[in-house]
């Protein structure tokens, strides 16, 4: 069954991608990468971050609460020898990447643009904004259009934007990111989320607060996804949640273009591709178009 799509600037294959966070070039021992419809990589910074004290992960009874920190090599490392891992790659390649002030931002996105390996760049906006006093980057509409104008000046590539959920409205940091010249928006990122061992009063993640993903979100990310798609024209990387081809005919339902895997992984490393199997069965069996049922929810309001 044909499920291409067009993402932006990027034709894919298929629909479904992996997850900045919750994936690595290791999972190509249990398949062949090429299959996915692109590939995402974990977040990277200006330098390199050791990222958060253990505990730094607690599974919840219907999902995860992580507060890695954002561990990674930073950009120089990444450029030099980590990205030659997928040198060999058909598939699109996004590097996800994020950082302090704007012009950190721009300084990243101008040193990967001399790698002809890069396909596009997801910009992680979920980080705390030096210049506006530590607030994150994405909860600001003003701030989020003079970082993407910035950016979107910069490059041709597919320029992908990732929203965080804990905003009051999503849509209009979407149409912000959208009017700036990004050529995608990715999300949901994580919620906040906590936990607490009652026996001890103690939290079970070292820095209290954390990131929340995994089943438990899809619905706010569903309810995300079909808002967003009401309010821009640019499409929309789903994620929340995710982990079976029904969940990913619920999200183009709602409207989005794409879909990222992410949580379900580290149970099943192989999902993404059972997904993609079970997809196309499913439409062949239907004989549905994947692009024809795009923000065709129907909504007995």
């Amino acid at each position: 069954m044909d499920l291409t799509t067009n993402l932006g600037k990027l034709a894919l294959k298929n629909p479904i991608l992996v997850a900045s966070g919750t994936f690595s070039h290791e999972y190509s021992q249990f398949y062949d990468l090429n299959l996915l419809g692109a590939i995402v990589t974990k977040t990277i910074t200006p330098e390199p971050k050791i990222g958060n004290p253990p505990p730094r992960i607690y599974e919840t009874k219907a999902g995860l609460l992580n507060s890695i920190g954002l561990q990674n090599p930073g950009v120089k490392h990444f450029l030099e020898k980590d990205i030659f891992e997928y040198k060999d790659l058909t598939t699109p390649l996004i590097i996800s990447f994020s950082a302090s002030s704007i012009k950190e931002f721009a300084s990243v996105l101008q040193q990967l643009e001399q790698n002809d390996l890069i396909d596009g760049y997801e910009v992680n906006i979920s980080c705390p904004n030096v210049e506006n006093e530590g607030l994150a980057f994405g909860t600001d509409p003003v701030v989020v259009y003079n970082l993407i104008k910035n950016l979107s000046n910069k490059t041709n590539r597919e320029l992908i934007v990732k929203l965080t959920p804990n905003v009051t409205d999503i849509t209009s940091i979407a149409k912000a990111a959208e009017d700036a010249g990004a050529t995608s928006i990715s999300l949901i990122n994580t919620l906040i989320g906590m936990a607490i061992d009652y026996k001890t009063g103690k939290s079970f993640i070292k820095q209290g607060i954390a990131g929340y993903s995994g089943p438990a979100i899809k619905p706010i990310a569903l309810a995300s996804v079909y808002k967003t798609a009401k309010k821009i024209k640019i499409p929309i990387i789903a994620m929340g949640g995710i982990a079976s081809y029904q969940d990913v005919l619920e999200f183009i339902y709602a409207g989005a273009t794409a879909i990222a895997i992410g949580t379900a992984q580290f149970a099943n490393p192989i999902l993404p591709i059972q997904i993609i199997n079970d997809l196309s069965d499913y439409l062949q069996k239907k004989q549905i178009n994947i692009n024809s049922i795009r923000a065709k929810v129907t909504c007995n309001l």
